[in-house]
């Protein structure tokens, strides 16, 4: 963060008079200022992320990228604004709020009478800023069991539920209640509540069911799990809550357009209110509560998706270990250690630690990013016992590090547990050079030359069905103006 106070000058003698803003129109990072801050986030049922900078902060132009990042991925879950305290009118607004230095974030949600305002003291990264806000959005659906459905469905209000295998109610679910919040009740039910489940011939998971009220019969959605889609399904019992921080006004060309069209459907509807297949433009199905969901058509049923390889190799040997993480020429490489040995099933930490992180590179690489090199190193693996004694780590123990031979430091996942969520924040923090680096012993490290000589084959260390070692003969050449310390993940 760059103290206000240190550069106040400088920024005066550089621009006297500019106050432009950092972001341009386009960027899906909603700008406002001290007129529009109340409307669009002080009184929103939404929660937002509101950043407060200076054009002139180079710490608030790096976090740019990510910031925009985070703002596309939360669209329609949550806003992500921005306010330029370089502006003479928004320095007020910036100084109650404050603001001692750029940028920085706040999380501003709904309370009970004012609007929660808290620091984000995250890692400036589009991941953990996502993580953070999905956190904060408060959470509208009501769980329900076969103890008391009986009397959720006596309740008069239109009705949306979500049956789902998930204990965990999702951003996505909860961002629909905000929308429809007073005129729709969101609720979620679990697939082991028999009666429920029976009762609307639920046959697959997630599955909503949307309930106009009265006499009418329930509509069920089958259509993909994405906000604008499901917003239009369930807008034919209600519309949603308008939302001024995304409301646009309609172009003439827009309005000559749809005229005839709206008012054929505004038609149609004061004719026959029931909802119907036509007010929705994807896949819908009636179905009576008491009666099961006709059988998927062959175009109904979800495409198969063909799974990847692992992309987590096995080291076996010794000198597989040595040769893919531990030479001179080895840049970033994640180790998970495992108590088992090569070809043992593994169980409990091992199984859940090796699945999070591979679900985490699945992520990376289908979103086109490079991933770090990943091994697991097997119990009976001769360099593994030597290697966990020279860093530290316990035998008996689950444990991922990522090494850098190049440069010398490795770093130690520490926490206990091993969820996708927590070992993705770790590798995050690795990416982004936070937190402390250990220094590597240094008979750890080996000239990758020997190497080369020792294997007694060109390039190839090892080749197996789920990874590829290669021992080159010549350092990569690394990509100019790179950050020493930061590898892309």
């Amino acid at each position: 963060m760059v103290q206000i106070k240190a550069l106040a000058a400088a920024a005066v003698i550089l621009c006297p008079v500019l106050a432009e803003s950092m972001y341009m129109k386009s960027s899906p990072v909603l700008q406002i200022d001290h007129k529009n801050y109340d409307k669009l986030i002080a009184k929103s049922n939404y929660t937002s992320i509101v950043e407060f900078y200076a054009p002139w902060c180079g710490h608030c132009k790096n976090l740019k990228p990510a910031y925009e990042k985070a703002a596309k991925n939360l669209a329609g879950l949550a806003q992500v604004a921005a306010v330029n305290c370089d502006d003479e009118d928004n320095k007020p607004l910036c100084g109650q709020m404050g603001v001692q230095g750029f940028p920085t974030l706040k999380v501003v949600r709904p309370g009970k009478k004012r609007p929660v305002v808290e620091d984000y003291q995250g890692a400036r990264s589009a991941k953990a800023i996502v993580d953070a806000v999905v956190e904060k959005i408060p959470n509208h659906v009501k769980r329900v069991g076969d103890k008391d459905l009986d009397g959720f469905l006596e309740e008069k209000t239109a009705k949306a539920i979500l049956f789902t295998e998930k204990g965990t109610t999702s951003a996505l679910l909860r961002a629909l209640a905000i929308d429809f919040l007073g005129s729709v009740q969101f609720a979620q039910i679990r697939n082991k509540e028999k009666k429920a489940v029976d009762k609307f011939g639920v046959e697959k998971f997630p599955t909503l069911v949307l309930l106009p009220g009265g006499d009418k019969e329930a509509l069920v959605y089958d259509g993909e799990l994405k906000k604008d889609p499901m917003v239009e399904f369930i807008s034919q019992v209600a519309a949603p809550n308008p939302n001024p921080a995304t409301a646009k006004p309609d172009s003439k060309k827009a309005k000559t357009k749809d005229s005839k069209e709206a008012k054929k459907e505004k038609a149609d509807k004061k004719e026959d209110k029931e909802p119907t297949g036509k007010v929705f433009a994807g896949k819908l199905t009636r179905i009576s509560p008491d009666k099961k969901p006709a059988p998927e058509t062959e175009a109904q049923k979800p495409m198969e998706v063909k799974e990847e390889k692992p992309l987590i190799g096995v080291l076996e040997a010794e000198g597989h270990l040595t040769g893919a993480c531990l030479t001179t020429k080895s840049h970033n490489c994640i180790l998970t250690f495992v108590p088992a040995k090569t070809g043992e099933e593994l169980t409990g930490d091992a199984k859940t630690a090796l699945d999070s992180l591979t679900d985490v590179l699945k992520k990376h690489k289908k979103g086109g990013h490079r991933t770090f090199p990943s091994f697991q190193v097997p119990a009976d693996n001769k360099a593994s016992a030597k290697l966990r004694k020279d860093l530290g780590l316990k035998d008996d123990k689950v444990e991922i590090v990522v090494t850098n031979a190049k440069k010398g430091w490795w770093k130690h996942y520490t926490k206990d547990e091993f969820s996708a969520k927590s070992v993705e924040d770790w590798i995050d923090s690795v990416r982004m050079g936070e937190g402390k680096k250990e220094k590597l012993p240094k008979d750890v490290v080996v000239e990758a030359i020997k190497i080369e000589e020792d294997a007694g084959k060109p390039k190839v260390v090892r080749k197996s069905s789920t990874a590829e070692v290669v021992v080159e003969e010549e350092p990569k050449k690394e990509k100019a103006k790179e950050d020493p310390d930061h590898d892309e993940l």
